[in-house]
């Protein structure tokens, strides 16, 4: 069995141990992006999904995967949002005590979010790197398990349920685009995409200003790379030097498209008054890429990922 097949067979399992904690998405065709773009577009609607993210995926599997004991002592994470609730979530559901580190300026009310489905906050730090190496510290000198947003093999897993539903639903896709930020969420959808059919195209979809992994990518390493901020918070920082995601990407993503802040802000315009529906600004990624590339798609069966929807009254004001 080669290493992609064991992985693959790790998220099949994954998609049976957090089914009873997750919502299957819809995955359908969109008739006006079809339209528009000239092939058939099916939007993932992971916007809909429990606590508003895709994250909750990993996070369940993860803590899942953990002893009782271990859900006990309590996890550790950092997150800008969504892996935090998504953690909250679970452990909520399946018992266990949740910390979560945050940068200082995020949005009081993702806090309160993350704090209503139980867990405890720390809110402090700018820097993405400096906050996991506070989370770290505390998970290693309180005996707790420290779960990493993307660099780590069960939420990556976890991440992965994503496309083992998008092909249980639509087999004969011919590309899967996704927003790429510390590359959990592409890792497990390329996985298991490529481990079932070789000749899908994966591409991941970055914004000009944090485009991290795909620069990484480009010169074969990670490293510390300047970043803005972007509508894209979801996605906006460095990642960790180690990263298991950076290997995952470089040998299963075939390609990585940046849009810049106006194609974001336009294309979370038309998704909304298309479907009517909300989208974070890293759910806009891939539909601007989409948009800005119509005809590498054109006569193509395309699948979007929606990644989430949790976006404030002072985002949506912006893009207005």
């Amino acid at each position: 069995m080669t290493d992609l097949e064991t992985i693959d067979l790790e998220i099949l399992k994954a998609a049976d141990r957090i089914a009873p904690y997750v919502r299957r998405t819809p995955f359908d065709r969109e008739p006006y992006f079809s339209k528009t773009c000239g092939c058939d577009v099916f939007f993932k609607l992971e916007n809909l999904q429990v606590s508003g993210s895709f994250k909750v995926r990993g996070a369940a599997n993860a803590a899942l995967c953990l002893s009782e004991e271990e859900r006990a002592k309590g996890c550790v994470t950092t997150s800008w949002g969504n892996h935090g609730a998504g953690l909250a979530y679970a452990l909520n559901k399946v018992g266990g005590r949740g910390i979560v580190y945050l940068p200082e300026d995020i949005d009081p009310d993702r806090i309160e979010n993350i704090e209503l489905l139980g867990a405890e906050v720390v809110a402090e730090g700018a820097d993405e790197l400096e906050i996991d190496e506070r989370a770290r510290s505390q998970a290693m000198r309180d005996g707790m398990t420290f779960i990493s947003p993307y660099n780590d093999r069960q939420v990556v897993c976890g991440q992965g349920t994503i496309a083992v539903e998008m092909l249980d639903q639509q087999p004969d896709l011919d590309v899967i685009l996704a927003s790429v930020g510390g590359g959990g969420l592409m890792s497990g959808i390329a996985l298991h995409a490529k481990a079932t059919n070789p000749n899908i195209e994966v591409i991941g979809c970055l914004p000009e200003n944090s485009p991290i992994m795909a620069k990484c990518v480009e010169q074969g390493f990670v490293s510390e790379l300047p970043y803005s901020s972007t509508l894209s918070d979801g996605t906006v920082g460095n990642i960790e030097q180690d990263t298991i995601t950076f290997e995952y990407c470089r040998d299963h993503v075939d390609d990585f498209l940046l849009v810049s802040e106006d194609d974001i802000a336009e294309a979370m315009r038309t998704f909304i008054t298309r479907t009517h529906m909300l989208l974070e600004g890293a759910s806009g990624v891939p539909v601007a890429a989409l948009l800005k590339n119509k005809e590498r798609f054109k006569g193509k069966k395309v699948g979007v990922v929606i990644c989430g929807a949790n976006v404030s009254l002072e985002t949506l004001e912006t893009i207005s």
